[in-house]
């Protein structure tokens, strides 16, 4: 089991650049419930990271299978073969469910959503 590490950005003043617009974040997060009144400046940054942590492990896993298909552009198809074969996502199946089967029930070229993929870490 991978151990929590410290993000770099949060123990300094130094905030950093980040790949991420953090007042977008801070947006998203007020805009999640009525309940969210204030947000230290923390909070962004670390939304931030993982925000980027899990693009990263989404496009890892995309691209195996891309790869499987022998092609060399991930489509929207591969994130949503991702997504259906990786335990960890099941929270995404509904949001690319509807449209993994509208693209592929018509093209039976499209990449298999039973791919196998390795195994799933649980951070």
């Amino acid at each position: 089991m991978r151990q929590a590490g410290t993000y770099s950005g949060i123990s300094g003043r130094n905030n950093g650049p980040h790949s991420l617009p953090l007042a977008r974040i801070k947006r998203i997060m007020k805009g999640s419930s009525d309940e969210v009144k204030m947000i230290s400046g923390d909070a962004p940054i670390v939304f931030s990271k993982a925000c980027e942590l899990f693009i990263e492990e989404i496009t890892k896993r995309s691209w195996a299978v891309t790869v499987q298909g022998k092609r060399r552009t991930l489509h929207k198809e591969d994130v949503a073969s991702a997504v259906v074969a990786t335990d960890v996502f099941d929270f995404l199946v509904n949001v690319v469910d509807s449209d993994h089967h509208r693209s592929s029930s018509g093209n039976s070229d499209k990449s298999d959503p039973a791919v196998i993929l390795p195994e799933t870490r649980v951070l």
